[in-house]
């Protein structure tokens, strides 16, 4: 029985190392997803890691010096308070990534639970929450949004529980449809007849099997958080002063279009546009590297 177990449990080991340098093989031959994880990881690090690598701390302010373009001091220049843009960019970036994660993360973790309960059980389950995702569907998202951050404050907190909560329906359908069909497969017969659960069912052979749609949707997600966050702020009802994202920065820089000072709202939406496309590149990625059907 132990040299049994033993292999196995050798036979497990050898069958991840081989899935995993498959999905490695995949995953770096596509050129745009390696170059899009390398620019995110380091924004990522930049970001982050600010208050090590920023030139100045947040927020200082040399009113003195005022508004200035690049310089060997202030590689970016300075705003209007004077502030360093580099470093301001630096920390808002923190804010803006860390909404767009926890939006995709969250989002998707609610939606793939509640799709595939919706798609597994049927019945009145499946109608209750596919009739929740149409009452999530109709609402006008910025105008929800816009309320909700305005009665219970506009922390990044607040921002990614709201963004989530509208943001898990689209996943939810797609997670329902692909359960539909896993249902009717072999390999779940199987699962139920050798006594294992319904959560059983789902978590360990249902889910796993959504990984390409999983990836995807999480850096959909992440890049449409992103987005609607910076517009939310760039609106006014997003992220407030002191605290600073790439999107209110673009709404204080808003008037300085066809100033000297325009470079003040170009590199903040130059940053929000490199970042989305390198989040969609790795789900591209992603999606290739976790597709069964793609060839090896």
């Amino acid at each position: 029985m132990r040299a049994q177990s033993v292999a196995e449990s050798t036979k497990t080991t050898r069958s991840f190392v081989g899935q995993w340098t498959l999905f490695r093989r995949r995953f770096f031959r596509h050129r745009l997803a390696v170059s899009g994880l390398v620019v995110l990881a380091m924004l990522v690090i930049a970001c982050f890691g600010a208050p090590w690598l920023a030139p100045f701390q947040e927020n200082h302010q040399d009113l003195i010096t005022g508004s200035t373009g690049p310089s060997a001091v202030h590689w970016l220049g300075t705003d209007e308070l004077g502030r360093d843009f580099l470093s301001q960019l630096l920390y808002a970036g923190r804010i803006s990534m860390s909404v767009g994660l926890g939006v995709g993360v969250l989002s998707t973790i609610v939606g793939v639970l509640l799709g595939s309960l919706a798609g597994y059980f049927g019945g009145w389950v499946d109608e209750l929450i596919m009739r929740l995702v149409d009452l999530f569907l109709v609402v006008p998202p910025i105008a929800i949004l816009a309320l909700v951050l305005q009665g219970f404050g506009s922390t990044s907190a607040t921002i990614v529980l709201a963004l989530s909560a509208l943001g898990w329906t689209v996943i939810a359908r797609v997670a329902r449809s692909q359960v539909l069909s896993l249902r009717e497969k072999e390999f779940v017969d199987a699962a139920i007849v050798l006594g294992a659960s319904s959560m059983r069912v789902i978590v360990r052979h249902m889910i796993p099997n959504l990984a390409g749609v999983i990836a995807v949707n999480v850096s959909l997600a992440v890049a449409a958080a992103i987005i609607t966050e910076s517009t939310l702020s760039f609106l006014g009802f997003g992220v407030q002063p002191p605290d600073s994202s790439w999107g209110n920065m673009l709404s204080q820089a808003a008037g300085l279009l066809g100033t000297p000072q325009v470079h003040l709202l170009l590199y903040p939406g130059l940053l929000i546009l490199i970042t989305v496309l390198s989040v969609n590149f790795i789900g591209d990625g992603l999606r290739d590297a976790l597709d069964p059907q793609t060839k090896r």
